[in-house]
């Protein structure tokens, strides 16, 4: 139900908000803003995308829990999409989440919200020794005769 609600209510926000702003500044000057956004906001995705996949490979190198960094990750990735998403509304959501006191507050918010059981890098230690099953065979190995299905070509040599 608030998937929908927001379906319905942000995109009255962001006609609400483009009729008032264009009224004030004008069309283009409006249209300006909207694309310079977009153009601003994909750098800025990239550099901090860039900075929070070298702490995700750093976290990772070390054994150390990456959840945080991968929450930030998928909130500059989030970002990105608000800010390709043309609006003012979106925009203004869009760079509050690439600064990274507001991430790290959303992060805390809603890791008090979620409960996580446990964390483990790597797979469980396998047992080694008497417990390991081995299965004796025996085998023969058998060479089939090669026979032609067909007379020699001009291509083949047979």
């Amino acid at each position: 139900m608030w998937l929908l609600i927001l379906f319905i209510v942000v995109p009255l926000i962001e006609i609400a908000l483009f009729i008032q702003v264009g009224g004030a500044i004008g069309l283009l000057a409006t249209l300006v803003i909207v694309i310079a956004t977009a153009f601003l906001g994909a750098a800025l995705v990239r550099s901090q995308g860039a900075q929070a996949m070298a702490n995700l490979r750093r976290s990772m190198n070390e054994l150390t829990d990456p959840t945080e960094h991968l929450a930030h990750g998928a909130m500059i990735l989030f970002s990105g999409a608000l800010l390709l998403t043309p609006g003012f509304f979106t925009d203004a959501i869009g760079f509050a989440l690439l600064v990274p006191s507001v991430r790290l507050a959303v992060y805390k918010a809603l890791r008090a919200r979620v409960n996580v059981q446990s964390f483990e890098m790597g797979g469980r230690p396998q047992p080694h020794g008497p417990q390991d099953r081995v299965i004796d065979g025996e085998f023969e190995e058998v060479d089939p005769e090669k026979r032609p299905t067909h007379g020699p070509s001009g291509w083949t040599k047979h």
